[in-house]
């Protein structure tokens, strides 16, 4: 057992929703797989653009430090992810086991919203997850966003499982923030945003979905204009291979090496270059 206490993660949860912009509310959009918890900011007339968190304890409320400019251009749907950390709620233990399911997850998501189309973005398991979805439904994705994807165009480093390993097999605070630490080097980070992924430890979430990467000739044949931004400080892969092998494969896409920053750290890393790369893309 891990100790899990409901009370503590919403409560760090809500405190890091509270540095959100001003104009957010909360919506619940029933799917096949239950109840998705959507953080919603910006404009209700602007386009969309839909943000998928990392895995672990990495929640949509992970968010707030990019949104500020963001919401100003665009109306954000940031969801949790169903089935893992976070206010959705799984309809029995019906959440998604697979890549189709991920996607169909994701087309009911935006049905529910009232979506069409979007632009589509994802941190880290999220990006592996949006890129997928665009695979499978490119009618649906305007233009995506990867933000240092995991599992897209190069696996994992040795050292970064490794170090991952005990967090996995039995997740804890004291584990979680060792991590967090080693992945990035000691660097100052938000400490409620830290207090939120030590709470979310142990966390009763489904198992995750998991896969190969995308298949090269699929990438090949992706027409979605895709941005991808890497870490360059990023333990999880080598972000000049990611970077290569995305130029190799897609044939519409922008990359830039975000300087000084982790893998972990980029989601509430300083905004402005991160937020200048993604508001050039998405006015394209």
């Amino acid at each position: 057992m891990t100790g899990f206490d409901s009370h503590v993660f919403r409560f760090a949860y809500d405190t890091v929703l509270a540095k959100w912009p001003a104009d957010r509310e909360a919506l619940s959009v029933r799917t096949p797989f239950g109840d998705t918890h959507v953080n919603a900011c910006g404009p209700r007339d602007a386009p969309p653009l839909l943000l998928l968190p990392g895995g672990g304890g990495a929640t949509s409320a992970s968010w707030y430090a990019q949104l500020g400019e963001l919401s100003r251009v665009r109306r954000v749907y940031a969801p949790d992810l169903v089935g893992a950390a976070g206010l959705s709620a799984p309809a029995g233990d019906r959440h998604p086991r697979t890549v189709a399911d991920l996607a169909d997850w994701l087309n009911a998501l935006l049905d529910g919203l009232g979506v069409a189309s979007a632009d589509v973005g994802g941190h880290s398991y999220g990006g592996w997850i949006a890129l997928h979805h665009a695979l499978r439904a490119p009618a649906r994705v305007r233009r995506l966003f990867l933000l240092d994807p995991t599992q897209c165009f190069a696996g994992y480093k040795a050292a970064y499982l490794l170090h991952a390993l005990p967090m996995l097999l039995r997740p804890t605070p004291d584990r979680v923030r060792a991590f967090l630490r080693w992945e990035t080097a000691g660097a100052a980070l938000d400490p409620e945003w830290l207090r939120l992924q030590e709470a979310a430890a142990g966390f009763p979430a489904a198992k995750p979905v998991t896969g190969p990467r995308p298949a090269p000739d699929a990438l090949r044949a992706l027409r979605v204009p895709v941005l991808l931004l890497v870490a360059a400080n990023s333990r999880t892969h080598d972000p000049s291979e990611v970077t290569a092998r995305a130029r190799g494969l897609l044939p519409h896409v922008e990359t830039a090496v975000m300087p000084g920053v982790s893998h972990h750290a980029l989601p509430q890393a300083a905004p402005s270059a991160l937020v200048r790369h993604l508001i050039g893309f998405l006015a394209a």
